[in-house]
């Protein structure tokens, strides 16, 4: 727990550098934060005082993202959640993620980046900072993190941190700690990790 607590304030001193020091790219203002799975209340909890410790030091208020509702809004917009559920009656879970991936990847359809830059768009990049939580809604194949930071650049200059539930192995990622999940993907932002 206390690397997960060091880490915490690594981020937040790079947080309250001027100028902010937690990302890579001027036009892709993202960190990511790695916890791993089971660490999901701590990490919550850690999140909280996070944000009370940067407010009360910063000009900044924190807005949190949840990937989750921008999900089920996706899901809601497309056909609803009960074409979802029958499609996954009639041919399995496969099928259904699949399906919800279609949803948030189809222009036809309402794709994550544009949820998520829509949510963005209400921020001031000067006075707001996002913290973008629970991707673990997008396990285990729904929608790569590394894609939605792929699309998401150019698209907001508002700071934001990323907190994704994954383990390390060497130089890799494992989202949610899934083994097929190895290896997937290329991250162009800063991570803080194990």
């Amino acid at each position: 727990m206390s690397s997960l607590k060091e880490r915490v304030r690594t981020l937040e001193a790079d947080l309250k550098a001027s100028p902010m020091q937690h990302y890579i790219y001027h036009d892709l203002p993202f960190a990511i934060f790695c916890y791993p799975p089971d660490q999901e209340w701590a990490m919550r909890n850690e999140i909280g005082r996070l944000k009370t410790r940067l407010e009360n030091d910063t000009d900044r208020t924190i807005e949190y993202i949840y990937l989750s509702e921008l999900m089920w809004q996706a899901i809601d917009e497309s056909e609803g959640i009960e074409a979802i559920v029958e499609l996954e009656r009639q041919s399995g879970f496969e099928e259904a993620q699949l399906q919800i991936n279609d949803y948030l990847s189809d222009p036809d359809w309402r794709p994550l980046p544009n949820l998520l830059t829509e949510r963005l768009n209400k921020l001031d990049p000067d006075r707001h900072l996002a913290f973008i939580v629970r991707a673990g809604v997008l396990s285990p194949n729904i929608y790569r993190v590394s894609k939605l930071l792929d699309e998401m650049k150019g698209r907001t200059r508002v700071p934001c941190v990323l907190f994704m539930p994954a383990t390390t192995e060497g130089s890799g990622l494992r989202f949610m700690g899934i083994a097929e999940n190895e290896g997937r993907g290329s991250y162009h932002t800063k991570v803080y990790s194990d």
